[in-house]
């Protein structure tokens, strides 16, 4: 045998996440087998009681899942991230128990794992529905595990489980390895290595050493009442005689669905134990408010009405006049006019729809009724900080033939031209748009995950923000808080990084930041090219780091792909977060790539220098909804090893975006956006900018336009 072969089947299996994602991107989405009643187990994915089940929840369902029996305390968000794939990250909270087998007993213990839940077959009449999956295969290994699974439905309310597991789920009735018969590696599980921090994965162990079955039945009593038996073949190596006394395999449990998006579950666990958790979910497909309560649009005025105004040819002034107030109604600000003949060029500004191509259809409809009968074309095109869009054309005449078809969105997609804003850049700018003002004061909510001391810590307070545009590009804003209540500021835990603290000593910054300026900038957006934008930034640019910033993006309007790149010289600020700067520098930047991948999926690398001085990459995949509403993970890998980062071994963790107009059914553009990490290092941190370029352009071009289409006529 090859002395190179275990090492290829090791590389092979790193490969494995990678895989199941990729398949979930290419396979059909087949939703055939997201049952109401397919539940969450106590580790806060599909599941039985503590064991898998085959079966996935609704694409795109975001969940919390708690769950506790004695010294036991489990929190889990998991994210139905393609119709056959799960990813779940779990926070828990454990008490007496050895952190390895034959290690002595700790009195507690924080631990964070990940895991991967995908479903390789669909259930048919005759065949059960397979899944497989990944357990704490990114953090500690206390829930390594792995497992093979199927399920199938018997009678209407009737399904049963069965599969193999190995790892920790090999430890009641455990056999040889099956899979040696293909590899005599599969025999050997190896341990963890002294000195891991934890984080890293570990595809060395995936499917190895001995295996043992695992199962249940599940019965529907009522459409909100299931009940469970289980056979778990998990041992509790760890706990069992120190957090509690393990007496049997077989477990007992209970789900009631109260709501659509509220799960109760009661279990009698181990022979010992009674144990309850509790799910609450929600899917970002479907809106609060049911189909929103956006204002009804104005209807399209047809031209025959408006020549029986007898309104004749109208001056520019009176045109932009127009204009400017019937874009005002509609939550829009005009920003430029050009008229040629027949044929009307706006830029404007979208202040309320989070949806370009319904701001676009918004502004057309009035547009109806503001220009006279011989204006038979409208070119409208959308600005952000001066930057533009595509250019939409539109015939009136569609326009009035559509509003009402069956059909309209899609036929007045087909007709619209959508190019490059050439023309759009040297239209006539309002005069009355610069120089411009706008300031308030609105809440804000500040949280910290994990900290050893305290997992959750939050600061709630008040915001006020200025911004002032004095010319096309030209942005001045800032930002003040003042914090009113919360605990951010009690964490003492000092920080042992190795690397130089440009993240790490961030409670140092809540301690003396209860009056703090998180951001005062001057920044200038130009485009120098047809698919080039660029921008400068200055100031005191986020709440840790002041200095200057350059970025040039390109982005053809019709491409999905679009490459960035970026530079900044920045210096660390003072603790007070007011205008006092720290002897600490670093030049720091990213080339990036950028990726439309379609169905939602966007992917993103950075490579370059980090804040702590080191070199490497970051590797980020989100899905965003049509409404919205982005879930991501990211990590970054850089030529800090893992002794120096610490624990994680790596920078990592999840994203989201969550409208206010999904919350509150109105239109309005704000959102609110959190980043999880399992621990917060110094090592591959990234300057946190306000209105990177990617961003700031990207909904106005044709894929944006496309996707959001359907709102056109809303």
């Amino acid at each position: 045998m090859s002395a190179n072969r275990p090492q290829s089947r090791r590389s092979l299996a790193a490969y494995f996440p990678v895989a199941c994602l990729v398949t979930g991107l290419v396979l059909p989405p087949n939703t055939a087998h997201a049952e109401p009643w397919a539940g969450f187990n106590s580790y806060g994915y599909p599941g039985l009681i503590d064991m898998p089940q085959a079966l996935s929840r609704q694409d795109g369902e975001l969940a919390f899942t708690t769950s506790h029996f004695r010294n036991q305390t489990r929190n889990t968000l998991t994210f139905q991230i393609t119709p056959r794939l799960s990813g779940s990250f779990r926070y828990s909270s454990l008490n007496h128990i050895r952190p390895y087998p034959g290690q002595p007993v700790v009195p507690y213990r924080f631990d964070r794992s990940f895991s991967l839940h995908y479903r390789l077959m669909d259930e048919t009449a005759l065949w059960p529905a397979l899944a497989v999956g990944l357990n704490d295969f990114l953090g500690t290994g206390q829930y390594s595990s792995e497992y093979v699974v199927a399920t199938k439905t018997i009678a209407p309310r009737l399904r049963v489980t069965g599969g193999i597991g190995w790892g920790r789920l090999a430890g009641v009735g455990r056999f040889d390895n099956p899979l040696s018969v293909l590899w005599d590696g599969f025999d050997h599980r190896p341990g963890r290595e002294a000195g891991d921090f934890g984080g890293n994965v570990h595809g060395n162990n995936w499917f190895r050493g001995p295996a043992a079955f695992f199962g249940g039945i599940e019965y529907l009593a009522t459409e909100k009442l299931s009940f469970t038996l289980e056979y778990s073949s998990d041992a509790y190596p760890n706990e069992d005689g120190t957090a509690f006394d393990r007496k049997s395999p077989i477990n007992f449990g209970l789900s009631y669905q109260a709501t659509q998006n509220m799960r109760f579950d009661l279990r009698y666990l181990y022979g010992s134990e009674i144990g309850a958790g509790v799910t609450l979910s929600l899917n970002p497909r479907h809106p609060r408010s049911g189909g929103g309560t956006d204002p009804a649009p104005q209807p399209v005025v047809p031209r025959s009405q408006i020549a029986a105004l007898g309104w004749g040819d109208l001056s520019e002034n009176a045109l932009r006049a127009r204009l400017r107030q019937a874009f005002a109604d509609e939550g829009l600000r005009l920003h430029g006019v050009s008229r040629t003949g027949a044929h009307i060029n706006v830029t404007f500004e979208n202040l309320s729809f989070p949806n370009t191509a319904q701001a676009i259809g918004r502004a057309a409809r009035r547009m109806t009724a503001a220009l006279p009968a011989e204006i038979t074309r409208f070119t409208l095109t959308p600005v952000s900080n001066g930057l533009t869009g595509a250019a939409v054309t539109l015939a009136r005449a569609d326009l009035e033939a559509l509003e009402h078809h069956v059909d309209g969105s899609q036929l007045s997609y087909s007709r619209a031209q959508i190019t490059s804003a050439k023309s759009a850049r040297a239209s006539a700018v309002d005069p009355d748009r610069y120089p411009l003002l706008d300031w308030g004061v609105k809440p804000y909510l500040s949280t910290s995950l994990f900290d050893p001391d305290d997992p959750l810590r939050a600061d709630v307070g008040a915001e006020l923000f200025a911004r002032f545009e004095p010319a096309p590009g030209l942005v001045l804003a800032g930002v003040m808080r003042q914090r009113l209540l919360g605990n951010l500021d009690e964490s003492t835990r000092p920080s042992t990084s190795v690397l130089p603290h440009v993240r790490s000593d961030f409670n140092l910054y809540e301690r003396e930041g209860g009056t703090a300026l998180t951001e005062l900038t001057a920044a200038y957006f130009f485009q120098p090219g047809d698919a080039l934008y660029g921008r400068i930034t200055a100031g005191y640019l986020e709440p840790m780091f002041a200095g200057i910033s350059g970025e040039l993006l390109w982005k053809p309007i019709d491409s999905r792909i679009a490459l960035g790149l970026e530079l900044n010289y920045v210096k660390q600020r003072d603790y007070d977060q007011l205008f006092g700067l720290r002897d600490y520098g670093v030049a720091t930047g990213h080339a990036s790539l950028y990726w439309d991948m379609g169905r939602g999926f966007h992917a993103q690398v950075d490579a370059g220098r980090y804040l702590a001085g080191d070199w490497g990459a970051t590797v980020t995949l989100d899905r965003e909804f049509n409404n919205g509403w982005k879930v991501g993970g990211f990590a970054t890998f850089t030529n800090v090893s893992a002794a120096d980062f610490g624990e994680g071994s790596f920078d990592k963790g999840l994203r989201f975006t969550i409208p206010l107009a999904w919350v509150s059914g109105r239109p309005r553009q704000d959102s609110y956006q959190t980043t999880i990490r399992p621990v917060t290092r110094d090592g591959g941190a990234r300057l946190d900018l306000s209105e990177r370029l990617y961003e700031t352009v990207r909904g106005s071009h044709v894929a944006g336009l496309e996707r959001g289409w359907g709102r056109f006529w809303k």
